[in-house]
């Protein structure tokens, strides 16, 4: 003899009542919560650790801009010794060098071309030359402070002359 009852519903009608399928639909139930539950740690999971790694991009963006002074005075030295060249003029250029190519591997572009558009993301223009109409917009001319990238994200623009 089967282990089914007979329950009758709200608007009187008998049901068959099969343990079988009522535990089969609350695994299904469970089954589904958890692959439900599992989905969303699993996306709470990569969100921290997206957002551990902005944090850390940031608070690092944050360290070399502190840094950008520093590599300004390096460039000024290094103007500096290019007409009297010696030790000094040496070691001061391996010391920029070695600071430029260590912050450069972690992420660092210099942002210092001359002879390209203008961008106003990229440049702040603090100097400006009539330009002889030929070109379609500003260019330009002449670098007066290197502008550095962290990452994709300017830290400092570059300060340049342009022309047009």
């Amino acid at each position: 003899m089967e282990n089914a009852s007979v329950a009758s519903s709200s608007d009187g009608a008998t049901e068959a009542f099969d343990p079988r399928s009522e535990a089969e639909r609350q695994r299904d139930e469970y089954l589904d919560a958890l692959q439900r539950l599992q989905a969303e740690f699993e996306n709470y999971r990569k969100r921290v650790v997206r957002s551990s790694d902005d944090a850390a991009t940031r608070s690092t963006g944050q360290l070399v801009a502190k840094l950008l002074p520093v590599l300004d005075a390096f460039d000024l030295a290094q103007a500096h010794f290019v007409d009297s060249p010696g030790s000094e003029a040496d070691a001061l250029d391996q010391a920029r060098g070695l600071m430029l190519d260590t912050l450069q591997r972690e992420g660092l572009e210099r942002i210092d071309a001359v002879d390209v558009a203008f961008n106003p993301h990229m440049h702040d223009a603090v100097a400006h030359d009539e330009g002889d109409g030929a070109s379609e917009g500003p260019q330009v001319v002449e670098l007066l402070r290197a502008g550095y990238r962290w990452k994709g994200v300017v830290l400092r623009p570059a300060m340049v002359k342009v022309r047009g």
